[in-house]
């Protein structure tokens, strides 16, 4: 999610200073048909959404090492259960 939300904020803040130099990104033409306003809304829309998902969201490095952890701590608690039955 971090990943996609760089990529948001940073389309949206193209889209801001892309606007200043009287150009307009083709992925975003659609959004001026509904006037200067919604326009507006949208690219700042795409910006905080964006810088949402990447503060809130785990980095892929992050998300590794906690499903590495978790799948050690999975297999030791079933190592522990074999071992358990094996003595009873």
């Amino acid at each position: 999610m971090r990943k996609l939300g760089m990529y948001m904020a940073l389309f949206g803040v193209l889209a801001i200073v892309l606007n200043f130099l009287d150009r307009v990104p083709t992925l975003l033409a659609w959004i001026y048909d509904w006037g200067e306003g919604v326009a507006w809304g949208i690219k700042i829309g795409l910006v905080v959404v964006g810088a949402v998902l990447f503060f809130m969201g785990k980095s892929a490095e992050e998300a590794a090492g906690a499903e590495a952890v978790g799948a050690e701590a999975s297999g030791a608690e079933a190592s522990r259960g074999a071992e358990g039955g094996a003595e009873q």
